[in-house]
């Protein structure tokens, strides 16, 4: 199952169906669209898709193309339902999704024993809250929920052989 999703193209696949899914969710549910619209929920996903690739180079292909897809389908629903969207933040969720294959080759290193691995990962996690705080009001109790699943996936799942 994992090599059917942990690939360039399930990646892409992936982004394509979770933009949609973002974009329909801020249409019809308040709820779900605003944890989907926080920069939070993104960042766990781009955590498990590095942790779980195979090597620093897939990882940041993956990721790289996951945001890719994502950003596509969402801007492109937006625009197609008439959905009031802001340049700034298209301009800014673009600039995260060219860094991202950066932020995923740091990511996957969390993977390894010793002090740098620690330091990435209660970075991810502090920068994960304060993007909460600074550019959403919060955080909330969901942002908790994802910084929660943030610190397990990265000080528990550790490869003994990377």
């Amino acid at each position: 199952m994992k090599k059917i999703i942990l690939n360039p193209i399930g990646m892409l696949a992936s982004g394509l169906f979770l933009g949609f899914l973002s974009r329909l969710a801020d249409i019809y549910t308040s709820n779900i669209g605003n944890i989907l619209s926080q920069m939070a929920i993104w960042i766990l996903f781009g955590v498990l898709i590095s942790i779980y690739s195979n090597s620093e180079k897939e990882a940041m292909l993956n990721v790289l193309l996951f945001c890719i897809g994502m950003l596509t389908t969402y801007y492109s629903v937006a625009f197609i339902t008439g959905g009031v969207y802001s340049s700034v933040f298209i301009i800014g969720w673009t600039v995260f999704a060219f860094f991202s294959p950066f932020l995923a080759y740091f990511t996957h290193i969390t993977r390894r024993s010793g002090v740098l691995p620690k330091i990435i990962s209660l970075g991810i996690i502090s920068f994960s809250l304060l993007s909460s705080i600074i550019l959403f009001d919060g955080p909330r109790i969901y942002d908790f929920i994802i910084d929660g699943a943030l610190a397990y996936f990265l000080f528990t799942k550790r490869k003994k052989d990377v």
